[in-house]
């Protein structure tokens, strides 16, 4: 999907009691990954929290947002803008089953615009779920392809 930052901050708070910010301790990172691949109903990998940290640590613009809400990290998303262009992505944006439809996806998709256009962005691409795509829709954004997810591996050589 792709389309105007502009579009998307909402306005909207979201839930009572909701808080979003910023990650970049190796703790809270590990904490976001772990609670993301819950939300996608995915076995905690390790690899992907060690891959953002270092990713930190390049300093290239990347931002790891997470929303708490009644006490627990409830959702988090990550904003990643694209060297030498006017987009930035959007990218896993997930919320835990008990807190959709409350207002925490979309109070994400606020905060990570909102950055963007700070950084001087002007238009967003993301690679959604059938679950988020509605929301990007009505805030402006268009389905300009699909993608398959796939895990490739090397076969084997004879050698």
């Amino acid at each position: 999907m792709i389309g105007p930052l502009q579009a998307l901050p909402s306005g909207d708070p979201g839930p009572a009691g909701l808080e979003l910010r910023r990650v970049s301790a190796a703790e809270e990172v590990e904490e976001m990954c772990r609670m993301v691949d819950q939300a996608f109903g995915e076995p905690y990998d390790p690899a992907t929290a060690h891959a953002l940290i270092s990713r930190m640590a390049r300093n290239d613009g990347m931002e790891l947002w997470v929303a708490w809400l009644e006490g627990r990290m409830a959702g988090a998303g990550r904003l990643e803008p694209v060297a030498g262009t006017e987009f930035a992505g959007l990218w896993g944006g997930g919320v835990l089953s008990e807190y959709r439809g409350r207002g925490v996806y979309r109070a994400l998709v606020d905060a990570r615009a909102r950055s963007a256009i700070a950084m001087g962005c002007k238009y967003v691409h993301s690679d959604s779920t059938e679950y988020s795509r509605p929301l990007l829709e009505r805030q402006g954004l268009v389905k300009v392809s699909t993608t398959t997810p796939y895990i490739w591996k090397r076969a084997a050589t004879g050698s």
